[in-house]
């Protein structure tokens, strides 16, 4: 089964979904038929990566009449923030032990 980190990873790998994404946290909810006047693609080409992205927790629907809104889920990025965090403490313990290393030789 794969985890969360994996699955956010995959569903905004795709450049495509990412800008979707990306359009949604700026600019608020949206619905399919603005969202496809910025995408470049067919509607029914935004419908299923907006469908991966609600699969992946990342977008919310809001059905209103005949349109569904869709909005931005930060909190479901919560995971790639973790592991970024972590990868940032290992390279920094690894930038601190280089820096001693070069400072040793230099003595």
């Amino acid at each position: 089964m794969p985890s969360a980190q994996d699955i956010l990873f995959k569903t905004l790998a795709d450049p495509t979904r990412r800008a979707i994404f990306e359009r949604l946290c700026r600019k608020g909810e949206q619905t399919v038929g603005a969202l496809t006047a910025q995408a470049g693609i067919s509607q029914p080409a935004v419908s299923k990566h907006l469908a991966v992205l609600k699969q992946a927790g990342l977008v919310r629907d809001r059905h209103e009449g005949r349109l569904t809104h869709y909005s931005a889920q930060l909190g479901a990025l919560a995971p790639l923030i973790d592991w970024t965090s972590q990868m940032a403490g290992f390279w920094e313990r690894r930038f601190d032990q280089l820096e001693d290393l070069l400072r040793r030789m230099d003595q």
